[in-house]
């Protein structure tokens, strides 16, 4: 009886923690090692940008127009299917309306 307890908390561990970060590990990996040219990918730093060519170990990223960064393929982390940035989750709007009724500037009287 007293072995059962810490064989279920192995188990939990296994279950909650090591098997999904190992199943993460294998999508990245899978991720990585299909990428080509022409797909829009993220870096693990939230660079967007497109693959312009793959050399080895490393791949191109055109993040611009005319402009290319070398990065390592590990630095992958997703692939974009659509060709746009993810949105955003939050539901609070990106811009905060302008209170145009005080138009006062400081340091001057009326």
């Amino acid at each position: 009886m007293e072995f059962l307890l810490p064989l279920l908390l192995i188990a939990v561990f296994y279950f909650m923690l090591i098997r999904p970060q190992q199943k993460q590990r294998r999508e990245i990996a899978e991720v990585q090692s299909t990428i080509t040219p022409g797909v829009r990918v993220m870096t693990s730093a939230g660079l967007i940008g497109t693959i312009v060519a793959i050399e080895g170990d490393e791949v191109l990223i055109e993040v611009a127009p005319g402009v290319t960064n070398r990065y390592v393929r590990r630095a992958i982390m997703r692939v974009l299917d659509d060709g746009r940035a993810p949105e955003q989750t939050t539901d609070e709007p990106t811009t905060r309306p302008v209170d145009t009724a005080d138009d006062t500037t400081p340091g001057t009287t009326a």
